[in-house]
């Protein structure tokens, strides 16, 4: 039996009881805080939208702040109290909160509420991330692209209330997962990014090559060309990739070309950085580039390889920069490629096309792990939060 077992036979044997959120507390809306007010210093201050991309469960410190001054006109969070974000465009982030434990008051934007309660602040924001209070909270989402949560249907849901020693002990239970969470998260990250690391110090060892090798402008041994889509032609579900300025491809029901290629955005984020190797159907943007090549001395695969190593330091001393970084035909044309012997090619294609295969796995196996042990947390910090109700 675990402590918050024992806990519960010994306190509430009978079951725990069940309370409205709007009779354990009350629903404060904050007020006139915009994101062009946040200072670097001063009063501590928490913009709605900072819940859903900054915080967590709680925290005893504010990223932004606002003026002595302003502040005197903005309701605040005291310690203790939840900061609760009541719109999103994701029905799952609304309702999100996070508890303030910093040690003053702290100016809340509107668009969120301040919950004053007389629980423990981290049991509450712990339930608030429950399915309980999930299916709940759905009932009351209002608003069609932009949803929203109201501090009247926010009050309506019903929370366990243990006795306070239950719950500091719940919190406990669930701030060691939480913990064990974001180091698990952390050792996975380093692993995944010790190993792009290896591959990229290997990749660039084994395609450095010396005097030794011929070298020849691009435009002598691959055809340049464009395509003539434009990015609104994409289709949900489409029969061929259609490649365009971003990493991943969209797709689309008509192909333009039918061959091996590599392409790369010819502007913008992705420019001379995403590179991909096609073998087949496929349509491509029209400020996007595919190389194909033409001689016999080139395999394809190998210029795959060697462009995603040596293009972005080509690029950095050729490219065009204005509102955005543009890579024109010339800057590909005279780009040197070499020309090792087509064994040699044959030998370094097989070594790279294993490592990317390692650190693809890598690349969807662990954050697959992580998913799962998220799962796992979710599973317990339901089942802790989960009671049965005592009878009135």
């Amino acid at each position: 039996m675990s402590r918050v077992d024992a806990l519960i036979e010994e306190l509430c044997p009978n079951g725990v009881e069940h309370k409205a959120l709007g009779d354990v507390g009350a629903f404060i809306r904050g007020n006139g805080l915009q994101k062009k007010d946040l200072t670097d210093a001063g009063i501590p201050a928490i913009h709605y939208g900072q819940v859903h991309t900054h915080y967590g469960i709680w925290t005893t410190e504010t990223i932004s702040f606002v003026t002595s001054e302003f502040a005197k006109r903005l309701r605040k969070a005291q310690p203790g109290d939840l900061i609760v974000a009541t719109t999103s465009e994701d029905d799952a982030a609304v309702g999100k909160a996070v508890a303030w434990l910093g040690d003053r008051e702290a100016a809340v934007s509107g668009d969120a509420y301040i919950f004053r309660h007389s629980l423990d602040s981290k049991y509450v924001a712990y339930f608030f991330q429950s399915e309980q209070f999930q299916d709940q909270k759905r009932r009351g989402i209002t608003g069609t692209k932009v949803r929203r949560v109201s501090g009247e249907s926010l009050g309506k849901i019903r929370i366990p209330v243990p006795p306070l020693e239950v719950q500091r002990e719940i919190v406990r239970v669930l701030d060691l997962f939480t913990t064990l969470e974001a180091e698990l998260e952390a050792e996975l990250e380093a692993e995944l990014e010790a190993r792009r690391r290896q591959y990229a110090h290997y990749r660039d060892e084994i395609l450095t090559f010396g005097g030794w090798s011929r070298w020849v402008p691009m435009a002598q041994v691959v055809t340049i060309g464009t395509g003539s889509r434009n990015t609104n032609e994409a289709v949900h579900g489409g029969r061929y990739p259609f490649f365009v300025r971003s990493q991943d491809p969209l797709t689309i029901d008509e192909f333009e070309f039918d061959e091996v290629a590599v392409v790369t955005a010819g502007d913008g984020v992705g420019v001379g950085k995403v590179f991909h190797f096609v073998d087949g159907r496929y349509s491509l943007h029209q400020r996007a580039y595919r190389l194909c090549v033409k001689s016999d001395a080139l395999l394809p695969k190998f210029l795959f390889h060697f462009i995603r190593h040596d293009f972005a330091r080509y690029l950095a001393m050729t490219s065009v920069h204005a509102s955005v970084t543009s890579l024109r035909k010339p800057m590909f044309e005279r780009f040197p490629v070499p020309l090792p012997a087509l064994a040699e090619q044959e030998r370094i294609v097989a070594i790279l096309d294993k490592l990317d295969a390692l650190v693809s796995d890598l690349s969807v196996g662990l954050p697959a792990e992580l998913a799962a042990r998220r799962k796992q947390y979710e599973y317990y910090r339901d089942r802790l939060l989960t009671f049965k109700e005592a009878v009135a």
